[in-house]
Parts: structure tokens; sequence; C-alpha cells
């Protein structure tokens, strides 16, 4: 009989500065966590084994001979493919081939691979709608839906396939709760559309929304810019939240290299399906864990990687919601300090010149971590699906970008020296709020509330023009709860953009805001509105003052007029009583927390 090499661990109350793979705990509550080296100490298929071994088990093996099971395949691994696909959205259409290659690959691997769909919404789609209400609830039903098919069907592993935003976190969740081998499969991102010599990506049409109002283009030139955004198949094609996501999860590790910026058209990312299916299995056969991926330094080199890309807001929200699932300490706080020692490296839309597939061409993601390595400000030791570490996977990556391109900025010549979410606090956002200052011409602003209870009501007054240069937007019961479900505000953005008003303009909300959204604008302003939040006392005129410079948001009222204003508030009314928005606005915890519901 061969070993099982067991090393127990005790740990007491350690601090968010403890960071090795396996250390978790909180307060004073005590962890043992049990490590392993299974190598081929342990069968692949252990978990596997609960429903293919045994006398008692002939029911459950001849249901899965009906699925293609023969009798050599109930020794192997069975992994599951949580598969996307879907023709909702051009982010996901092209999910079926991957999974079949993947399949496939898996196959070849010496693993059998149960295919499952997992939902997605289109946030492009349901943009300004109140079907947006939807998009941050499918986060949690991705998560839950991965989490209860793999333990359902005991399965050894999981190779996830996603395209829209909400796909990635989704996925990422249920990986960290699972704690099973795993790896994640990005779609890809669409290749730019073209009009007058220009890129286009699906906010140039957002964009283009305001610019036709305001008479700045013409009808003709709205429609062919609404005809050429989007050619094909593909996730938004700028450092939107898809792109940003995926970027995240190569470097954290969970996905391999240079799979984060890859066109879903082109044939490499289904090579990379393939190839991540025979990393998976290798995975399993190792027992590389997501516990042992998803750590402190993990979720620090995501957070550096997202400054240095300018990517989305979201990525706090979604960055503290996979922390929590793999009881990791992070905090909303963590993303200032790491900003602070960042540069944005990167010259990418929605405020930059290129797309995610430039940044490919010009080194990709692995490019960017290597420069960010070589100055420190990463983890090298990180481990990865692979089996190796960061610096392993970035050893023949030079320590300088190309000059013959310049997509990724040298560390000598950022595009801005430090990150781009700040996170902001005050009366109006205690518990916080996130910032995105990229491109701003002014850091700091004071002017007059202008106030919306829903973003439908402000979209309204931007097109009929009751906005004005020095304005402060203030659209709340937005939030996780009040919403429910947290809509983007792209709409409101692009508009103001489209207008001219992008840079004389602030915007604050409970909300949240779409990775495409530029411009001066305040989200996650914690606690909300519908939650009795300083945000639901504002009243019209009020001044507010936004201070990025000093991390301050504040509204600048006496405090016995808020202390009045208090007294007298009402929580409204649910605006859902039934389904599932219900549901999740009985559960949701703060944007500060990452809005998680378990």
């Amino acid at each position: 009989m061969q070993s099982l090499n067991i090393a127990i661990t005790a740990i007491h109350d350690p601090g968010p500065s403890l960071s090795p793979p396996l250390m978790r705990g909180v307060g004073d509550v005590t962890f043992f966590y049990v490590s392993y080296s299974m190598e081929r100490n342990m069968p692949d298929n252990h978990r596997s084994r609960t429903v293919t071994q045994g006398i008692q088990r002939s029911p459950n093996r001849a249901l899965l001979r009906a699925t293609g099971f023969g009798d050599g395949d109930f020794e192997k691994p069975i992994v599951g493919v949580a598969n996307g696909t879907s023709n909702i959205t051009p982010c996901n259409m092209g999910l079926g081939t991957l999974a079949s290659r993947a399949e496939n690959a898996l196959r070849r691997a010496g693993a059998m691979p149960q295919t499952f769909g997992t939902i997605t919404i289109s946030d492009g789609i349901s943009m300004g709608t109140e079907g947006m209400k939807y998009s941050l609830v499918s986060r949690e039903v991705i998560a839950d839906s991965i989490e209860t098919v793999c333990n359902g069907q005991s399965l050894d592993g999981v190779l996830a396939i996603g395209g829209c935003d909400k796909n990635m976190p989704g996925a990422m969740i249920a990986m960290a709760r699972l704690d099973i081998p795993s790896v994640f499969v990005y779609g890809g991102t669409i290749k730019p559309g073209h009009y007058k010599g220009r890129d286009l990506t699906i906010v140039s049409a957002f964009e283009a929304v305001g610019e036709y109002c305001s008479g700045r283009i013409d009808r003709e030139e709205f429609l062919e810019i609404e005809r050429h955004a989007c050619p094909g198949a593909g996730s938004c094609g700028g450092m939107y939240t898809a792109n940003t996501m995926s970027s995240v999860f190569e470097a954290m590790g969970m996905s391999l290299p240079y799979s984060s910026t890859m066109a879903a058209e082109d044939p490499e990312k289904a090579e990379s399906a393939e190839r991540s299916a025979e990393v998976l299995v290798n995975a399993i056969k190792k027992q590389i864990l997501p516990s042992q991926i998803l750590t402190r330094r993990a979720f620090e080199n995501a957070i550096a990687v997202t400054m240095s890309v300018g990517g989305t807001t979201n990525a706090v929200l979604h960055l503290l919601a996979i922390a929590r699932a793999a009881r990791v300490p992070l905090v909303i706080d963590d993303f200032e300090s790491i900003r602070k020692r960042v540069p944005v490296l990167c010259d990418l839309k929605p405020w930059g010149r290129y797309v995610a597939t430039d940044l490919h061409r010009a080194g990709g993601i692995p490019q960017v971590m290597k420069i960010l390595l070589s100055h420190g400000v990463i983890h090298g030791d990180a481990l990865t699906v692979t089996g190796q570490s960061i610096e392993e996977v970035l050893k023949d990556i030079p320590r300088k970008p190309g000059n013959d391109q310049d997509v990724i900025r040298p560390w000598s010549n950022p595009v801005f020296d430090q990150g781009h979410i700040a996170i902001l606090r005050g009366n109006l956002a205690p518990e916080g709020s996130v910032a995105k200052v990229t491109g701003c011409d002014h850091l700091m602003i004071t002017g007059p509330a202008r106030v919306f209870d829903s973003e439908e009501a402000c979209m309204e007054a931007i097109l009929a023009g009751r906005i004005e240069a020095g304005d402060v937007i203030v659209i709340r019961y937005e939030g996780p709860v009040g919403g429910p479900g947290m809509r983007e505000m792209l709409s409101p953005t692009s508009a103001l953009v489209g207008l001219g008003l992008g840079d004389s303009v602030a915007l604050v909300t409970d909300g949240r805001f779409s990775g495409g959204t530029r411009g001066m604008v305040v989200g996650h302003v914690a606690p909300e509105a519908a939650a009795g939040g300083m945000i639901a006392l504002v009243a019209e005129g009020d001044a507010i003052t936004i201070d990025a410079e000093r991390n301050l948001i504040g509204l600048d009222v006496p405090e016995k007029e808020i202390a009045r204003r208090r007294n007298s508030w009402r929580p409204p009314l649910p605006r859902y009583t039934q389904g599932v928005l219900a549901k999740y606005a009985r559960m949701v915890s703060s944007a500060s927390d990452g809005a998680v519901t378990g």
C-alpha cells in the first residue's frame, strides 16, 4: 500500500498580512487544514468513486453507461465542463466549439467529461432596462449552479467556459467553494469594428446615442456606428468587465498564459481550450487545488494587474466576492493601497486608444505581469494551475515591452503614475465607494446635486438637456438591495460623454458602472440608499464634493439638517415581492463586501 503524506497545520488568528496558501482564519478561531501530496497515492477519481464503485452503485453506473461510459471508464476521473454557450449574446455564441474541443482533449488525456449548461445575461443588451437588474444576480446563479452540479455529481474536477461579464466571477466563486481541481477557459474577445478609419466597440454605440441626440452626428453616421460596432463573436472588445476579469484570472493563475486576450474567432482560442483541458487533468493527478492558488498573494497580483491595464471598477466587487468564497482576507481598502504603487501601463479603451486584441499582439498579460514583477509589485512565488509559479511562467518574457508598439508602456513612461480605481470615503460613503479617475482632467469637483431615484429618470433628464456642466448627478435606490441588483450606469455615462459633458459632470450612485464607463464617476456607494445610507438623504441642489486626490466624498450639509432628514426618512417598499429579485434583495450583502448572497 502506498502512503499518503499529510501535514496538519494549526493556525491561530492569522491577520490580513498572512498569505501562505492554506492560511485561513477569522477572529480568535483556530482552523486546522490538511495539506497532502497525492501524486499517485490516491486515485484520480477519488471523488467520483462515490457514484461509480461497488455493487450498490450498479444503477448509478447504468445511467452513466447511457451517457457513453464503458467498462474501463469508471476508473477515470470525471470532469465537469460548465458550458455557458448561448446565442443570447456574441460574448457566448462561440463557446460550444470550445467545449467540444475541451471534451475531446479531456478524453485523450484519460478523463471522462460531463458537460452541463450555465446561464448568461447579456449586460450590453439588458443595459438601461429593468432586465439589467438580473445581471449581478446571474453571478450568484452561475456560482450556485456550478457548485450544485459538481458536488451533486461528485465530479473530480471542473473546466468552466464563459464569455459575458458575470460568467467569470460566477465560475470562480464556485471553484473557490468547491476546492476541486479547476481551470477557467475564456471565450475570447470580439475583434473591433471599423468605421471611417477608427476602431469601434459596443461603447461607441452607447456614446453615439448622446452624440446623435445633441446633433453632433447625423442619423446616417449613428446607424453606421450601430451596424459596425460588433462584427462577430466574442466579449466586448475594450478593457471592459469581461476582458478585465479574464486578465485577472490569468494573473491569479486560474487560466493559461495569454488566454485572456485571445480573439474568440481565432484558431488559437480553441487550441487554448484543448491545452486547458490537458492542464486540468494534470492538476487532478497532482491535486493542485484552488485553495493553493487563490491565496492572498494571488488577489494582490490580480489587483495590481487590474490597475496596470486600466480595468473595470467591477473588479472590486468581484474580487471581494471571490475572496469571500475562498476565505481569503481582502477588504475594499486593499485596492487603494495597491493602486498607489502600481501605474497604469496600458493605453486601452474605454479611455485609451486600443482594444484587447491589440494588447494581445503587444505581449498580452504575461508582458504586463513581467514588468510588474521586475519592479516588485506582484508576487512571483504565487502558484498557477499549471503547477508552475508566476515567476516560472514569466521566465522567458522580456522585462521591458517591445519598442515596436505603444499599447503597453514601459514602467518609466506610464499612461498614469498611479492606478485608476480609487476608494473614496466620507459622510456620503462611510463604508467606502469606488471611483474611476482615469483620464479625468480634474480629480476634484464640488457641485450641486441633481438627484434621481432611478436610472431611467436620470437618463430622461440627460437627453432632455436638463443637466449642465458642474452638476453632480446622484442616482440612488439602484444598489444591491434597492435596485435590486445594482444596475450598471453605462447608458447615462455614455450619454454624458456623447453630449460633451463627460469631463464636466460627475455621477455618484449606489449602483455600479460598466467597464466601458469613463468620466468622473463614483459607484458602489455604501451603505446604499435602501439601507438608509447618507445617499438617501441628499436633496436637490445640495453641495457634494468629490476629491479623488484625498480619497474623499462628502455631502456639504450641516449635521443638524442631516439629522432632521434622517428622522423623516422611511425605507421604500420593496420593488419586487416574489421571484429571484425578491430573494436576492433579502439575502445580498453590502457592495463594500462584494454584494454576495452566501
